[in-house]
């Protein structure tokens, strides 16, 4: 399902926004200062962004630039200034449409549908489908070599990524220490198994609520591990 971030402080126009696109099959999410919208939208995968102008914190136009900084994602802003200069500003920094309020609800969603579905193109057309590994609440991208725990990215050094994608796209499979560091390592441990135990440690300090009780990396005492599913 398709993400939206609204970052919106008048609570009752993001609730209606949120509505209307809910109940177009669209999944919702609002924010209502400019700090913690800037926070989530870089932080977070979202398909779109609909950006007030006017916030708490951190104005549209500084939250469209520093988005645009990182990420492409479709940024619809809106606003109820109707001066000319505001959105040829807000469209060179980088917005991909300007919505003066009060505007139709209806309105709204036929152009989010119209920027996802372009920008769906654009992508298709000159990307590459990165190779995605997702397993419950775990998102793993072997192309870009990025990690995302319950949508929060996690950093990983090359072994410990290698190691935990090895295990997720084997999951319900039990290795033994000296397999995985052949595998991971590409040589006979010759008494170096202590380097797996480790990285498993440091990767259950990134993905697992609890340590004393994995979720995920469980280990099979006498034989190794395994990744549960």
């Amino acid at each position: 399902m398709a993400s939206i971030l609204i970052i919106e402080d008048e609570i009752s126009i993001a609730e209606l926004e949120r509505d209307y696109l809910e109940l177009s099959g669209f999944e919702v999410e609002i924010e209502t200062s400019g700090t913690s919208g800037l926070e989530r939208a870089l932080k977070e995968d979202f398909n779109l962004i609909i950006l007030d102008l006017m916030l708490p914190g951190i104005d549209g136009f500084d939250i469209c630039k520093k988005i645009r900084e990182h990420k492409n994602t479709p940024i619809i802003m809106v606003s109820a200034k109707k001066d000319d200069i505001d959105k040829i500003r807000g469209l060179g920094l980088g917005a991909d449409d300007y919505m003066t309020k009060p505007f139709s609800p209806s309105e709204l969603v036929a152009r989010v549908k119209a920027h996802m579905a372009r920008y769906q193109r654009l992508v298709g057309s000159n990307a590459q489908q990165n190779d995605i590994v997702e397993i419950r609440g775990i998102k793993i991208d072997k192309t870009a070599r990025r990690v995302w725990v319950n949508g929060e990215e996690k950093a990983f050094t090359t072994k410990e990524f290698d190691l935990l994608t090895f295990l997720a796209e084997n999951p319900n499979h039990v290795f033994t220490k000296d397999e995985l560091f052949r595998e991971i390592w590409d040589m006979a441990s010759i008494g170096d198994i202590a380097t797996v135990t480790v990285h498993i440690k440091k990767i259950r300090e990134k993905i697992e609520y609890d340590t004393s009780k994995p979720q995920y990396i469980e280990t099979i005492w006498g034989v190794g591990y395994r990744f549960k599913v």
